[in-house]
């Protein structure tokens, strides 16, 4: 008798060819308005999802409420003697699409002053997972094990109209954010330095805060505030922002909505590239011996890196036509900071012979490094070596975007989201039909 095991294994390899089949020679045939392709190939480029909080333009790169990355950078408040716009500010910006005065931005500080208790019961659950448990595993747990705090499920059970779901819906979201780097650092600090938790003081601003909590000095405070404004949001259709909209649809309250959005987060796929490129970027360099190479030598190694059949990790962009402004702003803050750094020079040195190797060999359309071609590297810089911990910040990060997202979308009401599937032989049916 044929174990179940086996008897899958078996039929998975007499399916595949039809669905290979299926793209190769039936992709562009159009099925109510989107193609084959579209359908198998998760759903890419279809228009389907709504949100103004921010827009991937294929020439500016990301736009927050219509304001490029540098707009971004150069019209909102900063912190005294800092480089980078506060948190605060940058979130204010999201919800409202203004550019907060500096008595908007204290007032959002305050806010989050009043919320960021994390109760105890929240460091217990961490606390009692295991220690080889990763980052990620206990920021999910931890966000949605303060459900039981939800403003919006205590309004909802009581009763009241849909018109009023985005109030609770704010609080929430409020009460989540301003936590959210206590329980970040609160992590860190328990896994890689012995437990030694540093207390938040609530006197600094969000960055400034969580760099303190992390026990990393200025300038990590900038680099902090950079990190979250830069990986906040990304559009509607990515994996983390995607899965908390598609969890709150539900009227799921934010708690769930963002560790679920976490757990999406945490993806080989989605939220791990910059460790990868970082470790990519290290083993080039233990190659070379740790010496910084010639341009002409760099570009040896690229090209016959890809003759070899391998990628260049960090470069290209599924919609991008033109360097990440995210990796941009990036690029100058380590110009600016750690200039003569091996690792950064390595960097730059990528920067300016790959995308021109790429587009000589057809290898990409877009060939321009993205965001993650240099992130790692700067995290690296300033002493936070642990790669599992680099998703955690981005988790914390993208929470700012997901969030007013979610209000959002409570606030006017969006659906239940609930796309139609189709079978692999409907699909046959219609790609026999052209």
């Amino acid at each position: 008798m044929e174990k179940l095991k086996e008897k899958l294994a078996r039929k998975i390899e007499e399916w595949r060819p039809r669905t290979t089949k299926l793209l190769k020679e039936h992709g562009n045939v159009v099925a109510d308005h989107v193609t084959i392709e579209q359908i198998i190939g998760g759903a890419r480029d279809i228009k389907c999802l709504v949100t103004d909080i921010s827009y991937l333009d294929p020439f500016e790169g990301i736009r927050f409420r219509g304001f490029t990355i540098p707009e971004v950078m150069a019209k909102l408040p900063k912190h005294t003697s800092s480089e980078m716009p506060t948190v605060e500010s940058f979130f204010y910006l999201l919800l409202t699409g203004d550019v907060p005065t500096a008595a908007e931005v204290e007032e959002v500080k305050e806010e989050f002053k009043k919320r960021k208790k994390v109760p105890q019961y929240v460091f217990d659950v961490i606390n009692a997972l295991p220690e080889d448990t990763h980052p990620m595993v206990a920021l999910s747990a931890a966000i949605v094990s303060m459900q039981r705090e939800s403003e919006f499920v205590k309004k909802y059970n009581a009763g009241m109209k849909k018109t009023e779901y985005w109030a609770p819906t704010y609080e929430d979201s409020l009460n989540l954010i301003a936590k959210l780097g206590e329980i970040g650092a609160y992590i860190y600090r328990k896994k890689y330095k012995g437990g030694q938790v540093i207390k938040s003081d609530s006197n600094l601003d969000f960055g400034g805060d969580f760099a303190h909590m992390m026990g990393i000095a200025k300038p990590y405070d900038d680099v902090a505030r950079m990190y979250f404004i830069l990986h906040s949001d990304h559009e509607s259709g990515n994996v983390s922002a995607h899965t908390g909209h598609l969890i709150s649809s539900a009227l799921s309250d934010i708690y769930y909505s963002i560790s679920g959005m976490t757990n999406g987060l945490a993806g080989p796929l989605h939220g791990l590239a910059n460790q990868e490129v970082l470790a990519w970027l290290q083993g080039v360099m233990s190659k070379m011996e740790g010496r910084v190479p010639t341009k002409d030598e760099m570009a040896k190694f690229v090209r016959d890196t890809l003759d070899s059949g391998q990628v260049i990790p960090g470069f290209g962009h599924a919609v991008l036509r033109k360097t990440d402004p995210r990796y941009s702003t990036q690029r100058e803050f380590c110009l600016k900071n750690l200039p003569d750094y091996p690792l950064f020079k390595y960097v730059d040195l990528l920067f300016q012979v790959v995308p021109d190797i790429l587009l000589e060999k057809g290898k990409a359309k877009n060939p321009w490094p993205n965001v993650d071609a240099q992130s790692g590297v700067i995290q690296w810089y300033y002493g936070l070596t642990e790669y599992d911990f680099y998703t955690v910040l981005f988790a914390i990060g993208r929470a700012l975007g997901v969030c007013s997202n979610i209000i959002w979308d409570r606030a006017l009401g969006y659906a239940l989201e609930r796309p139609k599937s189709v079978t692999t032989a409907m699909l046959e049916e219609i790609a026999a039909k052209g």
